[in-house]
C-alpha cells in the first residue's frame, strides 16, 4: 500500500512546506500552516505543463487592441453601479458576507431578474436541499422558467450540469462546500479551494459565462481560504450590514472592470432586498434638529457622495482613565482628534468620557470626516448645538490645520440637493470649481475656524 504524501499549506498565501511550521515562511503569520495529502499528479482538475497552450505569442503593447468589454444589467441598478455598469461574459466574481446577511437572497433575486431577461441562469447550491431553495423562491417570488436549480458539490457534476443546461450565468452557493473528487481533501481545504476556483475559472473563460462564487468569512471579516482566492478571481465583493438594522452595503473591494470601494446600498425586507436609490435620506431620516452633539458629514463611498450623521457625547467621569469609544468609525481617530482638541484649542478631555457614533449603522472610513467628528465633540463638550442645516467635512492635521479632501464638488452638490444651506469644508478644497447656486460655502484653514464657524449662534 501506497502512503499518501503529506504537505501543509498555509491558509493566507499559499505557501507550501514538506513539514509543519509555526510560523509561514512566505507571509510571516502564525498558526496558519494546514495539513494537506498531495493530489496524484496527471488528475482531470490539473491543467497540462505542455506547450501546446502556448498560442498566443509575446506582443508589444502599442499593438495591442484595447476592447470594449460588453456587459449586461443584473436588473438591480445599485449593483451595476458596484460592478462599474453591469456583468461582464466570462467574468469571475467572488461575494462574501456575514452569515444571514443575504447573499443568497440578493444572488437568486439577481437570478431571476437575468432569467426574465431570457438568460439562462443556474444555481447550484452546496448548502440547501432543493426544497430549501424553493422555499425562498416562493417567499421571493423568483420562479422564472430559465431559472435552473441544482443541489450538489461534486463539482465533476456541476461541469456535467453546465454542459447540459448550457448557462450564460452561474451561481456557485459556496465554493467552500465544493470539491473535486481527486483532490484527496475535505471541502473547503486550502488544496479543494484552490483547485476547485481553477477549475470555474477556466470554465467561466472558456464559455463566456459570468460566474458567481459565494464565500464564507472568518470571524475577523476577512473571506475564508487561502487568500489565493482573491487573486484569482476578477471582482470582490464585500456584503456588509448590522443585524439590527434593515440595510444592507454592498461594497466592491476588488474589480479588473470598474471601479473598486464602490458602493450599493439595499433595505432588507419581506419581500427580499429592496435598493436605495439616496441613500443619503435613509440615513438622516431620524436626524434631530438643534441638540448639542450632532453634525452632517459629507462623506464619499467610491464615487458616491454619502451624507451621513455623526453624534458624540461627552460626559464627566468618575474613573481614573476616561472611556474612549467608537461605533461605526475608526477608534484611532478619535484619539488623534481629542489629542488636537486639548493640544490645539484648549479643551480638557481629561475627566471626561468621549463616546462618537455613526448614526444609523453606517460606517466611515475616510480621514474627511475627522472635522465633523471634532465639531461634534466641542459642540457636546460646551453643550451648544450646531446649525441643523450645516454640512461639514475636511482632514485635520496633527498642527491643528484643515487639509483639502479630494471632489469637494461632488459632496456639495449633494449637500445643496438634500435641502442644506451651509458647508463648512477646507479652504484647500474650494480651488478650481465654481459652487451651485442656493448653498454657502465656508473655507476654513483650522479646527479654530471651523468650530467658529459651527458653534456661533448668530
Amino acid at each position: 500500500m501506497v502512503r499518501p504524501k503529506i504537505k501543509f499549506v498555509c491558509m493566507e498565501c499559499g505557501t507550501e512546506s514538506p513539514k509543519w511550521m509555526g510560523r509561514c515562511p512566505g507571509c510571516q503569520a502564525w498558526n496558519t500552516m494546514t495539513e494537506e495529502i498531495e493530489a496524484p499528479s496527471g488528475g482531470k482538475g490539473s491543467p497540462g505543463r505542455g506547450r501546446e497552450g502556448a498560442k498566443d505569442p509575446p506582443r508589444s503593447i502599442a499593438q495591442l487592441e484595447a476592447g470594449r468589454e460588453p456587459r449586461f444589467s443584473t436588473g438591480f441598478g445599485e449593483l451595476d453601479r458596484v460592478l462599474g455598469g453591469g456583468l461582464v461574459p466570462g467574468s469571475l466574481l467572488l461575494v462574501g458576507g456575514d452569515p444571514g446577511i443575504g447573499k443568497s437572497t440578493l444572488l437568486i433575486q439577481m437570478s431571476h431578474a437575468l432569467a426574465l431577461r431570457e438568460l439562462t441562469v443556474l444555481y447550484v447550491s452546496g448548502e440547501e436541499s432543493a426544497g430549501q431553495v424553493k422555499l425562498r423562491a416562493d417567499r421571493l417570488g423568483t420562479l422564472a422558467p430559465r431559472l435552473f436549480v441544482q443541489c450538489e458539490t461534486n463539482l465533476d457534476r456541476v461541469e456535467d450540469a453546465v454542459e447540459s443546461v448550457r448557462p450564460d450565468f452561474l451561481v456557485i452557493d459556496s465554493i467552500q462546500t465544493m470539491y473535486g473528487p481527486d483532490i484527496p481533501s475535505a471541502p473547503g481545504s486550502v488544496s479543494q479551494v484552490r483547485e476547485c476556483t481553477g477549475r470555474l475559472l477556466r470554465l467561466a473563460k472558456g464559455r463566456n459565462m459570468a460566474t458567481v462564487l459565494v464565500g464564507h468569512v472568518t470571524k475577523d471579516g476577512s473571506i475564508a481560504g487561502p487568500r489565493l482566492l482573491e487573486h484569482m478571481v476578477d471582482t470582490v465583493l464585500y456584503f456588509e450590514g448590522d443585524r439590527h438594522h434593515t440595510y444592507r452595503v454592498l461594497r466592491a473591494i476588488k474589480n479588473r472592470f470598474g471601479p473598486t470601494n464602490e458602493i450599493g446600498v439595499f433595505e432588507m425586507a419581506e419581500s427580499g432586498l429592496r435598493e436605495v436609490p439616496n441613500p443619503s435620506e435613509l440615513f438622516l431620516s431620524e436626524r434631530p434638529l438643534g441638540v448639542a452633539g450632532s453634525c452632517v458629514v459629507a462623506s464619499l463611498e467610491g464615487s458616491r457622495p454619502l451624507l451621513v450623521e455623526l453624534q458624540a457625547l461627552v460626559a464627566p467621569t468618575h474613573f481614573p482613565s476616561p472611556r474612549r469609544m467608537t461605533a461605526g468609525w475608526d477608534h484611532n481617530r478619535l484619539a488623534l482628534v481629542i489629542a488636537v482638541l486639548e493640544k490645539r484649542m484648549g479643551f480638557f478631555f481629561q475627566n471626561h468620557d468621549a463616546y462618537l457614533n455613526v448614526a444609523g449603522g453606517a460606517r466611515l472610513a475616510e480621514p474627511a470626516a475627522d472635522l465633523a467628528a471634532a465639531v461634534c465633540l466641542a459642540s457636546s463638550f460646551r453643550d451648544v448645538p450646531t446649525r441643523p442645516y450645516d454640512v461639514v467635512f475636511g482632514e485635520v492635521g496633527l498642527t491643528g490645520e484643515v487639509r483639502a479632501v479630494a471632489r469637494a464638488e461632488q459632496r456639495v452638490k449633494e449637500a445643496r440637493k438634500l435641502g442644506f444651506k451651509r458647508v463648512i469644508l477646507p479652504a484647500g478644497s474650494m480651488k478650481g470649481w465654481r459652487p451651485p447656486p442656493g448653498i454657502e460655502l465656508i473655507g476654513v484653514h483650522t479646527v479654530a475656524d471651523a468650530l467658529r464657524a459651527a458653534l456661533d449662534q448668530g
